[in-house]
């Protein structure tokens, strides 16, 4: 089997379990309204590249772990990243109506209910990292995977960066456009918004993988460059990728005029880019001799992805 393949199978077998992890881990009927809980599992049960959870998982196995005790918090960061896809698709934000290959949710169930089960998702990520694992070996571990998860999803970090992002796009109260965001400015605002979270599900992997005080920190500095080429890439496929492939509105970015790196710096300048993240991700890796883990293999996935 060549390594394609192999990986081909890694990720699938992963997506498996982490999507029946997800349905289990979704709060049901008689402990919440069905209204809610069928909004939060339209949104999640809508699949999608599994990244963050993969990367967490791919992070426990990397340090030594078991991959299982990785499971609830990659589940976590699933439910962050959906609520904040929810959010972002409303009106107020993007107003978009395709995700994941179906409409909105805010079209499906109203904005009122979108809003709440946005808000749901976010609440029981946190409630589900700290109940599991359940032993008090664990203990130590949670706490510290909370407070880094916490901060790649607050205000310092992905909220903030699409504070930035909407910032860049809304006029003032003249009616006058900000300036355009430069490149510093751009990575900077992606840093927070993509890279965060992303970063967040690699470090939260690793710790609960029981890794060591270096082998987090390069596994944080080497997701912190997956999360640009993630971006990069996803700006690329916005201009290149059809809506049925991305299972999003291709090309909205460039329709609402927002700051992308094809159109700062060119498409072919923007793929090596991505590739110059990957192998700042191997140096980083090289440090603490994870290289040949599964972590690099995903990264140069992300970067050679077409959805």
């Amino acid at each position: 089997m060549n390594a394609a393949d192999d990986l081909q199978q890694y990720l699938t077998a992963r997506r498996t379990a982490i999507d029946v992890a997800l349905l289990a881990s979704l709060p049901a009927p008689p402990s919440c309204p069905s209204s809610v809980a069928d909004a939060m599992r339209y949104s999640v049960s809508a699949g999608g590249k599994r990244l963050r959870p993969i990367l967490c998982l791919a992070s426990a196995e990397a340090v030594g772990g078991d991959w299982r005790r990785a499971m609830p918090a990659a589940c976590a960061v699933e439910f962050i990243h959906t609520y904040s896809l929810i959010h972002d698709d409303l009106p107020a934000m993007d107003n978009d109506t395709l995700r994941r290959g179906r409409p909105t949710l805010h079209l499906v169930a109203g904005e009122a209910m979108a809003i709440l089960a946005g808000d749901g998702l976010l609440t029981e990520a946190f409630a589900l990292m700290a109940r599991e694992p359940s032993d008090s070996d664990a203990s130590a571990r949670k706490v510290r995977v909370i407070e880094i998860v916490a901060a790649g999803a607050g205000a310092a970090g992905m909220v903030g960066g699409q504070a930035i992002d909407l910032a860049s796009v809304t006029p003032n109260g003249a009616g006058v456009m900000p300036p355009p965001l430069d490149g510093d400015a751009l990575r900077a605002m992606h840093a927070r918004k993509t890279g965060a979270l992303i970063r967040a599900s690699a470090s939260a992997g690793a710790v609960m993988g029981g890794g060591s005080d270096a082998q987090i920190d390069a596994i944080d500095r080497a997701a912190a460059e997956f999360g640009l080429a993630f971006q990069i890439i996803d700006d690329v496929l916005d201009i290149e990728g059809a809506s049925a492939e991305l299972g999003k509105t291709a090309g909205k970015d460039a329709a609402a005029g927002k700051p992308t790196y094809p159109a700062l710096y060119g498409l072919d300048a923007s793929k090596r880019m991505a590739g110059e993240c990957l192998a700042r991700a191997a140096a980083a890796l090289s440090e603490v001799r994870l290289a040949d883990s599964r972590l690099l293999q995903i990264g140069r996935w992300i970067v050679e992805r077409s959805n």
